[in-house]
This record gives C-alpha cells, structure tokens and sequence, in this order.
C-alpha cells in the first residue's frame, strides 16, 4: 500500500490542471498513487491527462454532481494510508514538499500552511489547537495542505449537498465529535487557487456554515456559540494575532479568553465615548 493518494479534480481548466499535475510528478517523494478526476471537460484538458498518463495511477472523465461528489470518486478509487486534494489550479509549494512531510504521517489528521495570490505571506490555521468556538468563528482548515487518514473517510465520505463548506463539515466531524489525532506542521504544503467558488460566494459560504452549526449543535448551544462568535467583539478578532506569539502564548489566550468571556460586562464599566 502506498503512504499517499494524491486526488486532483478537473472541470475545464487546462493550464490549471498541467500546472497542479508537474507539481504532483516532480515530487523527490514517491511513496504516493495520483489519482484524476476530471468532470467531462471540453477545454483540451483530457489531452493533459493523456500526456502525463504514464505518471498518474488512474484517472476519468465524466459529468459528475459536483466538487464534492468528484472528491468522493477520488476517494473510492484510493488506497493510500492517507489523502490529499490537491484539485486543478493548486500546486504544491516545492517539489521536495512531501518529502518533508513523510516524517509526520504517524497520526490522523496532518495539516500545514499555504499561500494564496491575494497575500503576501504563508497563511495557516492560526490556533495551536482546536475547539467548536474556532470553527464557529469561521476557522478553516485549508484541504489542499492537509493530509487526512483515508481510514477517516470509511462511511464518511463528503456530504454531496454542500456546494462549499463539505470539508469544513468533515473537520469539525472527526476533529471535534470523533476527537480524532492531529499535528499543525510549519511547512508550507501549497500553493493554493484563490479563484474558487468558496471566494466567489461568500454568501453562499456563510449559509452552509450556518446549516452545519445547526445541524450539529442543539439549540440553544447553537445560540450560544452564535453569541460568542459575534464578529463585533474586537477581543474575538484579536484571538488569531496573539495565538500566533510563542512567549506567552498560553498566558495571553487565557486572558484573552476571561476577557471575551466578560467582554459585555465590560463594554458597560468602560463605555465608548
């Protein structure tokens, strides 16, 4: 069994897809399989696929019900101990990425950083942990630097009705509900696309968050997280900078986090002016 499947999907983006599959083939690492999807494409990029053909373990063409529904047929075809979705228009970020890597593919969920054209340094997941508060609040966990054990996937593929927030629902599934093992790694995994339909339509983005929060929390702790999360508290946007520091990390989160806690009892003591 090989260590890795790297899954690529496709829909007509030929230059984004040869870019995404030299930065697949040229790896130093080789304990992977490649797989393609590729959604019926008219643009030429079938013609991509068969020049690199000898280099990818398996590949199709053919309509499919979307993002996730791809990503599912990628998965179904794997058999590497672990994935990674590296989907056209993404790259890794230097070929010797996964080598770097292979080190710490001993849990279940490794995740590293990545960057985007629209700024100028490497971004992450910027919290030393985890928490329903965090995804609340809007973390994400970017897929395209994140290698998660295939085994997490076994029944529990993408939900195919979520056009955006399907990965994020999954993070939140096996990292906060099935308490799954993680690792944050200060490597920069990719080179990520800034032109998907995540960025397209934040309204869109907004509302499946929303319907998966509801879905997975009661009521009225759905109201509470909605509460704590409220993007009008600076002290809530403040969180991301100071969990950044090393110093006094645990110091500063823990006061910040008395302070949010009292943060509208405050507000009234010491009023705006």
């Amino acid at each position: 069994m090989k260590k890795l499947t790297i899954i690529t999907i496709n829909y007509n983006n030929r230059n984004g897809l040869k870019k995404t599959i030299e930065s697949v083939v040229n790896q130093t690492f080789h304990d992977f399989e490649y797989i393609i999807v590729d959604g019926g494409s008219t643009d030429g990029s079938v013609d991509v696929i068969n020049e690199y053909a000898d280099k990818i373990d398996y590949w199709i063409s053919e309509p499919d019900n979307g993002i996730y529904n791809a990503m599912n047929k990628g998965i179904l075809r794997a058999t590497g101990e672990y994935c990674n979705f590296m989907n056209s228009g993404d790259c890794f970020h230097q070929n010797d990425v996964l080598e770097k890597l292979s080190p710490n593919l001993n849990i279940d969920v490794i995740w590293g950083k990545h960057t985007m054209n629209k700024y100028p340094q490497p971004l992450g997941y910027p919290y030393s942990n985890v928490s329903m508060l965090t995804f609340a609040k809007g973390g994400a966990i970017c897929h395209q630097a994140t290698f998660i054990k295939r085994a997490l996937f076994n029944g529990n593929l993408y939900d195919e009705d979520l056009k955006i927030a399907s990965d994020w629902k999954f993070f939140i599934d096996v990292l906060i509900f099935k308490n799954c093992s993680f690792k944050n790694i200060d490597i920069i995994i990719a080179d990520s696309d800034d032109i998907g339909i995540s960025w397209r339509d934040s309204d869109l983005s907004y509302n499946e968050r929303k319907k998966i929060l509801k879905e997975f929390l009661p009521e009225r702790m759905y109201s509470d997280y909605v509460r704590f999360a409220k993007a009008d508290s600076p002290l809530l946007e403040l969180t991301p900078l100071f969990n950044k520091t090393n110093g006094f990390q645990k110091f500063i989160y823990k006061l910040v986090a008395f302070l949010i806690k009292n943060y509208y009892f405050l507000r009234k003591i010491f009023p705006k002016n």
